[in-house]
């Protein structure tokens, strides 16, 4: 079996994978995570998520390599980690009463073919109609300033919500592993089997 990288420093997504019971090493991937000018929410993620990975690839020449990338749409617009308590309550304030959607990109690279495979996960969150006390006090509990759209769903997060939609609640903390499961298998690996 090659040998896993996860192209993160992301911390849940070292968790979600660590569930799998497969070993990996979590390696940053150190490139511009800015998006292009009319750029879509999904070709932002896969685009990242690709590149993510491919930045490892000379370093890891018979590996399997995963890339993610996420971002969050609410009313239209891309949002991205607060990285601070002031960004944090305006995006929670403008998902109060709405349904905002995760576009959670993945990849996984083939260094020895160079063959990879990406694509994208949607996943929608209803927000209930919040308080800005009840915005403030979450946000002084959870610190979500680094996550994107400014809450922890495996956390506290949860009671914001009405309802949530999606294959993979794992998409929302960062990690489909469904469709990771899917592509890993594609290459042969299997934590049901190995």
């Amino acid at each position: 079996m090659k040998s896993i990288i996860l192209a993160s420093t992301s911390a849940f997504r070292q968790t979600l994978l660590k569930k799998l019971g497969l070993p990996f090493l979590a390696v940053p991937p150190n490139i511009d995570e800015s998006s292009i000018l009319q750029e879509s929410a999904q070709a932002l993620v896969m685009r990242l998520s690709h590149e993510k990975a491919q930045a490892l690839a000379n370093q890891y020449p018979q590996h399997l390599i995963i890339g993610s990338d996420q971002v969050c749409v609410i009313d239209g617009k891309i949002v991205g980690k607060p990285h601070h308590f002031d960004n944090a309550f305006k995006q929670l304030k403008a998902a109060s009463g709405n349904k905002i959607t995760f576009y959670t990109g993945l990849c996984l690279l083939d260094t020895e073919t160079g063959k990879f495979n990406v694509q994208c996960e949607l996943f929608d969150v209803y927000f209930r109609q919040l308080s800005d006390n009840e915005i403030t006090n979450y946000l002084h509990k959870e610190e979500p300033y680094q996550c994107a759209g400014s809450f922890k769903s495996e956390g506290l997060g949860i009671s914001l919500f009405e309802k949530l939609s999606g294959r993979d609640p794992n998409t929302l903390i960062g990690l489909p592993i469904i469709l990771l499961l899917e592509m890993l298998r594609h290459h042969g690996v299997n934590p049901l089997l190995d």
